[in-house]
């Protein structure tokens, strides 16, 4: 039996996060799937609250001491700095999700303090399934993956997360300053797919002005994994609040941080 309570908790996860893609993929391309709205382009689905209430049962009866936090059930259990906090996104890129799209995926990191420990990002509709643990690497189906290794504008296409609770403003300001200085750019409406594709180097890099942590806390372990730069997206009350963040290859950072930096508050 392992005795390590990382190492149990990465073997639950798999495990759950494998069933809750099963779950989702049973409400994929199904009729009537929104059942609620949380805002503009924010639909809710049948399949997020069942998928979700699914894993939070689940790790409160393996784990009841850990806390959990998902984006549509909010938080369970008291969050401690020693205290792992499952962190849960059923179904990241809900709207892609609810248009027929495959770009979506479930999203489970545990975090320890202000670091995450492992993510799992599972993307059914693409049978693609990432897992990280700190200071064991990243993979995809079980093979080792790293970010890619282009550090010029030129060659680097840059992955965009867009946040309501930020003007647009800014937004089209980080679009115009990469264009000038020779970036590409695509937007896939999933942060923890963009960041799983920066760890596989599909991407050279992702940023959003403010996200939350149930899209990233799984992504940032993964890009971290695979050799990119992160900024420290765990700072200040981010498990509740969020934080700005960019992850990119490691030749990358410096430029990128120039440029996006001041569009990010804090600013990174």
């Amino acid at each position: 039996m392992n005795t390590d309570p990382l190492a149990q908790r990465l073997e639950l996860a798999i495990t759950l996060v494998r069933e809750a893609g099963a779950r989702a993929m049973r409400h994929f391309r199904s009729p009537d799937l929104v059942t609620a709205s949380k805002g503009l382009q924010d639909p809710v689905t049948v399949a997020d609250r069942e998928v979700e209430r699914h894993l939070v049962d689940a790790i409160a009866q393996r784990f009841p001491s850990d806390a959990v936090i998902g984006e549509e059930g909010g938080a369970h259990g008291t969050v401690r700095v020693d205290t792992p906090v499952w962190v849960i996104d059923p179904i990241d890129g809900t709207d892609n999700f609810a248009r027929g799209l495959p770009l979506w995926c479930v999203s489970v990191g545990v975090v320890v303090g202000s670091r995450a420990e492992f993510g799992l990002i599972l993307a059914p509709a693409l049978d693609e399934f990432y897992v990280a643990r700190r200071g064991h690497g990243c993979t995809r189906n079980g093979a080792p993956v790293h970010v890619s290794s282009r550090g010029e504008a030129g060659r680097a296409r840059i992955n965009l997360g867009y946040s309501r609770r930020r003007p647009a403003a800014g937004h089209l300001q980080c679009i115009e300053r990469l264009l000038a200085n020779d970036f590409e750019y695509s937007r896939l409406g999933s942060g923890a797919l963009g960041l799983a594709y920066v760890a596989d180097g599909r991407f050279d890099g992702y940023w959003e002005a403010h996200i939350n942590s149930w899209d990233v806390a799984a992504g940032l372990c993964i890009a971290a994994e695979a050799g990119a730069w992160v900024s420290d997206f765990f700072a200040g009350d981010a498990l509740h609040a969020g934080n700005p963040i960019l992850a990119c290859t490691p030749a990358l950072a410096a430029p990128l941080r120039r440029l996006l930096g001041p569009l990010s508050t804090p600013a990174l």
